[in-house]
């Protein structure tokens, strides 16, 4: 049973490591007008995340995608209303 939990550990990080590799993360400043349509562009791990800027009616929204999918769906955000994309590497 050790043995067995040990290799389902290893396992699991190898998975999250290849993983990872294949995407980003990437954080924008959306105006909230535009918050459903930017959000609806991002797949997410589960939901993009939302935090108010301290500018009135600015958010930044965080989310991960596939780095296949990037430069369309940098474009599809710009087109969208999202300002001040940046795009950091996930380990």
């Amino acid at each position: 049973a050790d043995k067995e939990a040990l290799i389902q550990k290893i396992l699991f990080r190898i998975d999250s490591v290849k993983k990872a590799k294949n995407n980003k993360y990437i954080l924008m400043n959306a105006p909230n007008d535009k918050l459903d349509e930017i959000i609806q562009l991002l797949p997410g791990m589960k939901s993009p995340t939302v935090l108010p800027l301290a500018k009135k009616g600015w958010s930044s929204v965080h989310s991960v995608i596939n780095e296949n999918d990037f430069w369309d769906m940098i474009e599809q955000l710009k087109k969208a209303g999202a300002e001040g994309i940046l795009v950091v590497p996930i380990e």
